[in-house]
């Protein structure tokens, strides 16, 4: 039998449905994604670390699950909000239900519930806090309740893991390292493909420029203005002139590091159809990307760098080419495979940049 759950908003609305996937009670900030697939995807992003995720498309789990699609080692969203899950799941690469797989990752989550009304309260008052229990709520939501979900600020670290690895590619031309602030495991595949053996660093730990021919600089979640430790080791990597390559939170620090700034811009860019247009001469095309962030780059000195990509809904920067260092950041992991819709061809920039340092 199918428990009842409840979502309460900061704001005192009240969704009533019915829980699945863990047991329990959680508190978190409330986004959405308009992805209309890829759940396992969302539920392993470590940029959803600590969030409650709504899905805008109204069913989710229809695939399952397996063991080779998680996004990252790290974990990712703790909860998630679907119109409805699949009970069962028919797909040739299936090993578990989305109910099973959310059980053992302790992922709570609720369906049964009005997803759009929901999703139009987030597009007009931006990301909110709200907290999902099996506890029914008062006829009028208590004051101490509203109290905590207003004053919550979730308490989001950076993440990465405790070892360095390298994953060697065939006939590789090139050493780079992975500063790892929560990497997506496609990273490393894309520049495995493009002939780069790839070293996975602890953000913790000191890079020596020295020993590699480029630095990407991960994504990875958190506001990157309280970033001030890796905002300066990014500093230090600045000044050393070695190729860097800035992807979501690396972007987002790279442009810090170099006088720009940031901000969170109401709901973020969540879903696998943003738009992106390419202001280049050559191209001035618009990409459909996955993207999933809370917070962009909003500004860089004009003589440091110069904004390249753009958003095309709400204009904001997608990425920026460096004047005076060699550097290139995008905002969205670039696709792994190749192609004249592909946006891989921003790490093979990256690339011609290490190339044209080497020589």
């Amino acid at each position: 039998m199918k428990k009842r759950a409840w979502l309460t908003l900061e704001d005192g609305t009240v969704f009533e449905g019915e829980s699945f996937g863990a047991d329990g009670e959680l508190i978190g900030e409330v986004v959405f994604t308009t992805s209309m697939t890829g759940f396992q995807e969302t539920l392993t992003d470590s940029n959803y670390i600590g969030q409650i995720v709504v899905q805008t498309f109204p069913l989710a789990g229809c695939p399952g699950t397996n063991s080779h699609d998680d996004l990252s080692d790290y974990g990712g969203a703790a909860g998630l909000v679907a119109r409805e899950y699949s009970e069962i799941a028919s797909n040739f690469r299936c090993e578990e239900t989305i109910d099973e797989f959310m059980k053992k990752r302790g992922i709570i989550g609720l369906c049964g519930i009005d997803t759009r009304k929901l999703t139009r309260i987030l597009r007009s008052k931006g990301t909110i806090n709200g907290i999902i229990s099996g506890t029914e709520p008062a006829q009028e939501v208590t004051a101490e309740t509203l109290s905590k979900l207003k004053t919550y600020s979730p308490d989001i670290t950076l993440i990465s893991g405790t070892e360095t690895v390298t994953h060697e590619a065939e006939n590789a031309k090139y050493n780079v390292a992975l500063l790892d602030y929560g990497h997506r495991k496609s990273i490393v595949t894309l520049f495995n493909k493009l002939g780069c053996n790839v070293t996975v660093i602890p953000f913790t730990e000191t890079i020596n420029p020295a020993d590699y021919d480029g630095i990407i600089l991960s994504n990875g979640a958190g506001n990157p203005a309280e970033c001030a430790d890796e905002i300066e080791a990014v500093k230090a990597l600045v000044a050393a002139k070695i190729p860097l390559f800035g992807i979501g939170l690396g972007h987002q620090l790279l442009a810090l590091a170099n006088g720009g700034t940031t901000a969170k811009p109401g709901h973020g860019h969540r879903g696998a159809n943003i738009p992106v247009i390419d202001l280049g001469a050559e191209s001035g095309r618009t990409f459909i990307t996955a993207q999933n962030h809370g917070y962009v780059v909003m500004s860089i000195p004009e003589s440091v760098g110069k904004i390249t990509h753009i958003n095309a809904n709400d204009k904001t920067c997608e990425a920026i080419s460096y004047k005076n260092i060699p550097a290139l950041s995008v905002q969205f992991v670039p696709s792994e495979e190749g192609g004249v819709n592909s946006t891989a061809y921003l790490a093979e920039k990256f690339i011609e940049l290490m190339q044209s340092v080497k020589n």
